[in-house]
């Protein structure tokens, strides 16, 4: 039993171009851990180093909670004991255990979805769902929460779930100190990526750049003064940091909305404007933010989409 709750940041290293991961370590009730870093021998071995530095060993730790399902944030859960708790929303259990039958409903959904998008056919691969495996792991959750729950052993944090970056994405809030760890919900020195992902519930796909807004602007209402984000620093200036990132995505749709004043266009079509020298590289990247921005034009009622021959066709209303 820990007299005095601690929190301990964690850089780990990921091959991804954010670059490293924040995860937490949280000396309270229970040894917690708050994500643990991508499935490779360099994360394997500074998560090992790092433990050792406070005389502890993965089986010391009592609970992971996840903040959401990517792989820089989950890959290693296999290295740890089976006894060991698993926490996470719910959306996280299919990613995290590399359920075969979802990977196939992914493939299968973004086959078609991006067809409807017009992407031509020769770019669109199986492969895209794949590879966001390729650094993950093969677990389960042996417990989920959400909205408003309590974890045990982690006295005075409350779980919120804020879906954008990820369906599954949650913060944890501990209202006595105002401060929150918050996964990749807000970053110091990067935006969100809102991406793209089969729905889980229903047959509507999520709309992850309006989640994502939503989520951003709960933490307007919340008392608040430090959050331990998972990547980069930590963040102090909270609002000005969220007006800046709604700015942003404010002028982002604009720019969507001027390309749409000249003609209709597919989304792929948008996307390459967008992203002209990467569009080809980073594929689902580019097309979840091109998306986004679509879908709060047409949130916000300043465009139409209009079916032709199974593609969709966005011009202004």
């Amino acid at each position: 039993m820990f007299k005095h709750e601690k929190i301990i940041p964690i850089s780990i290293p990921t091959p991804f171009a954010i670059g490293d991961v924040n995860i937490y370590l949280v000396k309270g009730e229970a040894l917690t851990l708050i994500d643990v870093g991508p499935k490779t021998e360099a994360a394997s071995a500074m998560l090992k180093n790092s433990l050792a530095e406070h005389r502890l060993t993965l089986d010391d730790i009592d609970q992971v909670v996840l903040t959401h399902h990517h792989a820089d944030h989950v890959g290693l859960l296999d290295e740890f004991p089976d006894s060991v708790k698993i926490i996470g929303h719910m959306y996280n259990e299919p990613y995290i255990s590399q359920n075969p039958d979802f990977i196939k409903k992914q493939s299968a959904f973004f086959t078609y979805l991006f067809g409807q998008l017009g992407v031509p056919h020769h770019m669109i691969s199986s492969r895209t769902v794949e590879q966001s495996y390729r650094l993950s792991c093969r677990r389960s959750l042996t417990q989920t929460v959400k909205e408003n729950n309590q974890i045990d052993g982690l006295e005075g944090w409350t779980v919120l779930e804020t879906p954008g970056h990820a369906t599954s994405h949650i913060v944890l809030y501990h209202g006595k100190s105002e401060r929150l760890i918050g996964g990749d919900l807000l970053l110091k020195t990067s935006s969100s990526n809102p991406l793209l992902e089969v729905p889980q519930q229903g047959e509507n796909r999520p709309l992850p750049l309006l989640d994502y807004l939503a989520s951003i602007n709960r933490l307007s209402e919340l008392p608040l003064e430090k959050i331990f984000p998972g990547h980069g620093g930590q963040i102090t200036g909270i609002q000005e940091l969220i007006t800046r990132r709604l700015e942003k995505q404010q002028n982002r749709a604009e720019e969507v909305y001027g390309i749409l004043s000249e003609k209709p266009h597919t989304a792929f079509s948008i996307c390459q404007k967008l992203f002209p020298t990467v569009y080809e590289k980073q594929l689902f990247l580019t097309m979840s933010e091109t998306v986004g921005q679509l879908d709060y034009l047409q949130a916000c009622n300043r465009i139409i989409s209009e079916e032709i021959n199974g593609i969709y066709y966005y011009h202004l209303r």
